[in-house]
């Protein structure tokens, strides 16, 4: 310290001059940019004018810019034109506050930006648009070529877009007026923003959205923090409308879709090595969604929310293991991978905690699983899903899925049905097309009743054989049938095979209606689970009441009435050729007439069905080697089903394609 004192009081003369010529030439700077403000204004102006031209194919036009204060800047009549495209932005006027620095440096850097009445005029038809150029690298004097491929790697577009408004954020920002017109190949989104504010980090703003069909009225809070990254923002409607209606849903996909609360962030970004990451959680609270192919009905979910990290690259997009879905109270971490070439490959995992069971039920959602609403049960729920398909190795698919419980789990209260309906005499009700067609009772008090000891066993046998031959050994499921369904449908590029066992046909038919969505086959899948892992009915019964109940012709219901509608017989007396014909008719009952030709002989399918089957059941010891030697291609309709064929051209070869693609899946294991 005394070095110190001893050196500024022999050097104190020569510090003070410095520091006094220092303050000097600050002052004198200073004058000089007093004096010529306006000018390095107009300099910095013209700058960023050639900045934007050089990059982006378009003319920035400032009508006049000047001083308030000391480093307030008032610019008027902003305009941005794209070459050869209709304006995309107008704005009457910009009062900021600038960064003496970047005037110096020939930059305009806004701190504070208050704008007022501005117009966002973006459009799109067919592949013509005035906003892509914004996104897209431009060297200078380059032109664009609207023929050039587009590029395939959409990490580097979003990390671009995502860094220039970053970057461009002002400390504080404060819009009054701001119009936004989007016209996409016919459809137009209006956008009317009164006020936006953001000081401190913090966003409030509130907006109109309006559409063709719907104007939506919302608030907007939210924070935003450029340096790292981070925004965040909470949408909810005003006091009147409450819920928001998501636009243009109904048109583009025939679904409906409203939220009372919807939250989305971004809360960090890595680029590397052209891929880009984003991480980030969304959520949703009063969430009612609508379409025909998830469900009957409204499905809402009251809590959902997501955490997500993503990574984009070229030809590659993926959900990375860290993410994380909640629905209600239940969890699962999803995890997905996208490849579009050379060829593509998609994989899905999902994976899932230990789940209280009463957690699990209460969070199924209202309109997708009526069936367990209320349901009380112990014990915990783990699932497992593992899909994997190279489109260029279709057969080398990969697909298995696990749904564990605990050694304590038990259904203590039913919900609206009691899934131990089966063990009982119970009111079966059939459906076609949301109509109600026949109403019976299976059961002893019903004449057409079989029980399970007067059916055939070559009957039993046959059908097994074709539809479930593992039926009397898995618990409901057969990942391999749903494998190799897979593995066709996706070769076919059509639902042309389900991978449904005996237990799921009968759950589909005893509990459920026949619409085909998505929501009803995951509540099937679960009802199945349930009866047989609790063994809430035995094998035997749940097979029984199978045989009474599936339809096997127009309005021929049960097994009774199948074999006195095409062979005025009991079931007792059914040959094995009948049995194999019944059983060839079970996916497509209706279509029997077709298995006959001009002369009442059968086609090329069912004589096929017929050779296949016994001979599978000959190798699984189901039938003697005589008998299956004995087998004869000809069956004769001698019930009212006869007087209904209707002779058609024989197209063999084309019906043998067919059968060798549908054949059943699980006879490749014998």
């Amino acid at each position: 310290m005394s070095r110190f004192t001893d050196f500024f009081v022999r050097n104190k003369k020569k510090l003070l001059i410095g520091i006094g010529g220092f303050a000097s030439v600050i002052m004198i700077g200073f004058v000089v940019f007093l004096l010529n403000r306006e000018r390095i204004l107009k300099y910095a102006v013209a700058k960023a004018i050639q900045k934007v031209e050089n990059k982006y194919p378009a003319k920035l036009k400032i009508g006049n810019a000047r001083f308030l204060d000391l480093n307030t800047v008032l610019v008027t009549d902003i305009a941005l034109l794209p070459n050869d495209r209709p304006k995309l932005m107008q704005i009457d006027t910009v009062e900021a506050t600038v960064s003496f620095r970047s005037l110096f440096l020939g930059r305009m850097v806004f701190k504070q930006f208050d704008m007022a009445q501005g117009a966002i005029t973006a459009f799109k038809q067919d592949s013509v648009d005035n906003f892509s150029f914004l996104y897209k690298k431009q060297a200078a004097g380059e032109t664009v070529d609207s023929t050039a491929k587009k590029t395939s790697n959409y990490g580097t577009l979003l990390n671009r877009l995502i860094e220039t408004a970053f970057e461009n954020v002002p400390d504080g920002v404060n819009f009054r007026n701001l119009a936004v017109l989007f016209k996409n190949d016919g459809r137009t989104i209006n956008m009317n923003l009164p006020t936006m504010l953001v000081e401190d980090g913090e966003i409030n703003a509130r907006m109109t959205i309006t559409t063709e069909a719907l104007t939506n009225t919302m608030y907007v809070k939210g924070v935003i923090d450029p340096d790292n990254y981070l925004l965040a923002a909470k949408f909810y409607g005003d006091n009147q409308s409450k819920s928001i209606e998501v636009p243009y849903i109904q048109q583009k996909f025939g679904a409906t879709m409203r939220f009372d609360t919807l939250s989305l962030s971004i809360t960090n970004k890595v680029y590397k090595n052209n891929q880009l990451t984003i991480s980030g959680e969304s959520s949703a609270y009063g969430l009612v969604l609508n379409h025909p192919k998830i469900a009957d009905e409204n499905v809402t979910v009251q809590n959902g929310a997501m955490k997500y990290v993503l990574t984009l690259g070229d030809h590659y997009y993926a959900l990375e293991p860290e993410s994380e879905v909640r629905i209600n109270k239940a969890i699962f971490y999803p995890e997905a991978t996208y490849e579009t070439r050379p060829k593509r490959k998609i994989g899905i995992k999902i994976n899932s905690p230990d789940i209280p069971a009463n957690d699990l039920f209460a969070s199924l959602p209202p309109g997708l699983f009526d069936t367990f609403q209320g349901v009380q049960a112990t014990g915990t729920f783990k699932y497992r899903m593992n899909f994997f398909v190279d489109m260029a190795q279709v057969d080398s698919l990969k697909f298995d899925s696990d749904l564990d419980a605990s050694p304590d789990f038990n259904i203590t209260q039913f919900g609206p049905v009691d899934l131990r309906k089966l063990n009982q005499e119970f009111t079966h009700t059939v459906y076609e097309k949301d109509k109600v067609v026949r109403t019976f009772q299976v059961g002893p008090s019903n004449p057409n009743f079989t029980p399970y000891n007067q059916i055939p066993n070559h009957l039993k046998y046959a059908i097994l054989t074709a539809e479930d031959p593992r039926f009397l050994t898995h618990k409901g499921f057969h990942e391999g049938a749903f494998r190799h369904s897979l593995i066709t449908n996706i070769k076919e590029n059509s639902f042309v095979r389900g991978g449904s066992t005996v237990s799921m046909q009968l759950v589909k038919n005893a509990f459920l209606t026949r619409k085909k969505t998505i929501t009803r086959k995951v509540e099937e899948a679960l009802i199945v689970w349930i009866i047989e892992n609790l063994r809430l009915t035995n094998k035997e019964r749940m097979f029984e009441v199978y045989l009474n109940i599936i339809e096997w012709g127009p309005n021929v219901y049960g097994i009774r009435e199948a074999a006195r509608f095409y062979f005025s017989k009991e079931p007792s007396q059914l040959t094995l050729e009948e049995s194999l014909f019944l059983a060839s008719i079970v996916p497509k009952p209706k279509q029997y007439r077709t298995y006959f030709d001009a002369y009442g002989g059968l086609r090329a399918y069912p004589r096929y069905f017929f050779k296949l089957i016994s001979g599978n059941m000959l190798k699984r010891g189901l039938i003697s080697p005589s008998q299956a030697a004995s087998v004869s291609t000809y069956v004769n309709l001698s019930g009212r089903a006869g007087s209904f064929i209707i002779p058609k051209p024989d197209t063999t070869h084309v019906q043998l394609m067919d059968t060798l693609q549908l054949a059943p899946i699980d006879l490749l294991d014998f």
